[in-house]
């Protein structure tokens, strides 16, 4: 049952479910195992308390994901303070095991799509408002059903064990983002633009991994929350740092690569490539865009002055190698070996950008408040919401209506909203029943008041 205005379904509505309950109590006691190991005495009582309920299928498999998050959240405060198991141990419920909430079924509600079940071990639902989907079930098994994305908003671990399958720390990244990347190195148009929200030093450890992947580095922004982030709860003498209240929000591009003849070179090497080998003197470049020496300066350089011609320039460039150069070498400036590259062709083989004037790399916006903060018993649902202006001022910038963005960790999918408002196609993926039900709740009713 969908409840406008609601953030999570209250238990008395809760329908009961004849099936799944024993799967769901396996992946529930090792969670509870995880847990135990952490010194939450009350955990087991708990445990004790509620194993005859569980036998009987009186409560929904969502609600008890709820339970047990909430439960996590709890045990994660009283246990700071305890040493933590290393991430090796068999207890712990790693990233790369199936989500302990993968066996619990979301609430079904006003189901518009549906997606093939991911594994034998749950069913994979998906809600969805015009163009724009939020997927329940793992990410890594839904982006090679998804189109390609001219936007990717990342905002998943950052290895401060934040949420379920969070690594406790920095050293799990690497690992935790892997198949990730990786997979958005290989769906990613040469228009698309990532978008990496992380630490300071959760972005800095990764950045190898994303250069590695062909992702090239464009700007780094500073999220600056202001000093009421905060809230005089900053130890310093502990710490022995100044209070932190920034992030940051890191802008990649995918590197578009050629090849020929068995090389790959990069977009400025290419064209320098195919303009030699059509026989022709680089100071003719000059002649083919009708310019005194902007050709040779920008276009054809060599270092790092290097300019993507307009595609004007570029249609220019290339008819004129091809009917000027060697015949035996032709089609020259092409990627098929049957005709040359178009302008309108080349015009999207670089990342989309649009900066508004005023705008600079330092971001100052509060932490989400007031309404748009959600909250349940006076308590945040999610410990890092982002403003929906900030996403959709970078969203504007990097794509155009009708475009495909990717939120693959979606969270309350404060992404796919501010995507959906600027009549983006949004495709999110959110593995934990809680929030993927809210989730779904804010798609179909954030413009309600």
């Amino acid at each position: 049952m969908r409840i406008a205005g609601r953030s999570a379904p209250p238990l008395r509505d809760a329908a009961p479910v004849s099936t799944g309950v024993p799967r769901a109590a396996a992946k529930l006691a090792q969670i509870f195992r995880c847990l135990i190991t952490r010194g939450e005495d009350r955990t087991r009582a708990q445990l004790l308390k509620s194993a005859s309920s569980w036998r009987e299928p009186q409560y929904e498999l969502d609600d008890l994901g709820r339970m047990l998050y909430s439960l996590k959240m709890r045990t994660k405060s009283r246990a700071k303070t305890l040493p933590k198991p290393p991430v090796t141990d068999g207890s712990v419920v790693r990233e790369d095991e199936t989500p302990y909430f993968a066996s619990l079924k979301p609430e079904r509600r006003a189901t518009r799509h549906h997606v093939d079940p991911v594994n034998g071990s749950f069913e994979t639902a998906a809600y969805g408002r015009d163009s724009s989907v939020i997927h329940f079930g793992d990410v890594r098994d839904l982006y090679s059903q998804w189109d390609a994305p001219t936007v990717i908003i990342s905002d998943g671990a950052y290895g401060l064990g934040s949420f379920p399958g969070d690594p406790p720390t920095i050293a799990g990244l690497e690992e935790w983002y892997r198949p990730h990347i990786e997979a958005w190195s290989r769906h990613a148009l040469p228009e698309t633009t990532l978008w990496f929200w992380n630490t300071e030093l959760g972005w800095a450890t990764l950045h190898p991994q994303l250069v590695a992947n062909d992702w090239e580095f464009r700007n780094c922004h500073i999220w600056d929350k202001g000093i009421a982030h905060i809230a005089g709860n900053a130890n310093t003498k502990t710490l022995r740092k100044f209070p932190v209240t920034t992030e940051v929000c890191v802008q990649y591009v995918k590197k578009t690569l050629f090849e020929s003849q068995g090389m790959r070179m990069t977009m400025q090497e290419w064209l320098r490539y195919e303009w030699v080998r059509a026989g022709l003197p680089l100071w003719k470049t000059n002649d083919a865009c009708g310019v005194k020496n902007a050709a040779t300066r920008k276009y054809f350089t060599a270092d790092h002055l290097w300019y993507f011609p307009p595609p004007e320039a570029f249609e220019a460039l290339a008819t004129y190698a091809n009917r000027h150069g060697k015949p035996g070498g032709r089609p020259y400036f092409s990627r098929d070996g049957k005709r040359p590259v178009t302008g309108d062709e080349w015009s999207k083989m670089r990342a989309k950008f649009t900066c508004v004037t005023g705008i600079t790399n330092v971001w100052n916006e509060p932490a989400v408040r007031g309404i748009e903060r959600l909250k349940e018993n006076n308590q945040c649902i999610h410990m890092n919401q982002k403003p929906l202006r900030l996403l959709e001022m970078i969203i504007r910038a990097s794509s155009d209506e009708g475009d495909v963005l990717w939120e693959p960790f979606g969270g309350l999918c404060s992404a796919t909203i501010a995507g959906h408002k600027l009549g983006r196609s949004a495709l999110a993926a959110e593995c934990v029943p809680d929030f993927f039900n809210i989730a779904t709740r804010r798609l179909e009713n954030y413009d309600v008041f």
